[in-house]
């Protein structure tokens, strides 16, 4: 492999790392907007928090992934 390779591999590595930095902050964020309640009565969550978490990060995933292969569709399409 050669230096521009590798120059060009660790910079689309880098670029994905940043993706997924912001993927997952987004998530977090709005996972704890919705589900968490801000008057923090105990230091860990509720049954009912875990639950809503859990159910908005899979909805956030799958949502994802159908964008994903949306925009992967469109780009396999030559432009009209």
């Amino acid at each position: 492999m050669s230096e521009v390779d590798r120059a060009k591999a660790l910079k689309m590595a880098e670029v994905e790392m940043e993706y997924r930095v912001d993927l997952f902050t987004r998530l977090s964020s709005v996972c704890f907007d919705k589900c968490i309640d801000h008057k923090y009565k105990d230091g860990d969550l509720n049954v009912g928090e875990n639950s809503c978490v859990d159910r908005c990060s899979s909805k956030y995933w799958q949502v994802v992934g159908i964008v994903g292969q949306l925009l992967g569709a469109n780009q396999q399409q030559p432009p009209r």
